[in-house]
């Protein structure tokens, strides 16, 4: 009698939604769990090749912690594509300015680069305040 390993399909997958409290949370610990979570890790029927992880919605993004001095010393770079259209922007600079990206960009980062890495990222929503508009899909708080 053969044993075969069991494989994931697009159906198999329910799809929870969970919320996540930023405030007071170490950035890289945050965007590690969350990038579990999204690709489905955390479930036993965890398949790589496919989608089998749930929806997480954070909240409070701007109350983000960075450890150390890299507010000032951790940078992010975008290119325009031009010749010197190299642009920086410190993680301070962009806290300020678009806090829900420096929670993106992590979690991104830690994401497959590959088709099904876009299509997890598109499983992540982040607002920098405590209100979301994901209330009819009920999410569950998620503790870390």
């Amino acid at each position: 009698m053969k044993k075969y390993t069991y494989s994931a399909k697009k159906s198999d997958n329910a799809g929870k939604w969970y919320v996540v409290d930023a405030e007071g949370i170490v950035l890289g610990r945050l965007a590690s769990r969350i990038a579990s979570r999204i690709r489905g890790k955390h479930q036993p029927m965890f398949t790589p090749h496919t989608d089998t992880g749930d929806n997480i919605v954070v909240i409070n993004a701007d109350k983000i912690v960075l450890t150390g001095r890299k507010m000032e010393q951790k940078k992010y770079y975008r290119h325009s594509g031009y010749i010197g259209g190299l642009t920086t922007t410190t993680a301070k600079e962009l806290l300020a300015k678009k806090p829900e990206d420096v929670i993106r960009l992590a979690v991104r980062g830690m994401l497959p680069k590959n088709r099904l890495g876009r299509k997890l990222i598109k499983k992540l929503k982040v607002y920098t305040g405590s209100e979301h508009p994901h209330a009819a899909q009920q999410p569950e708080v998620l503790e870390f």
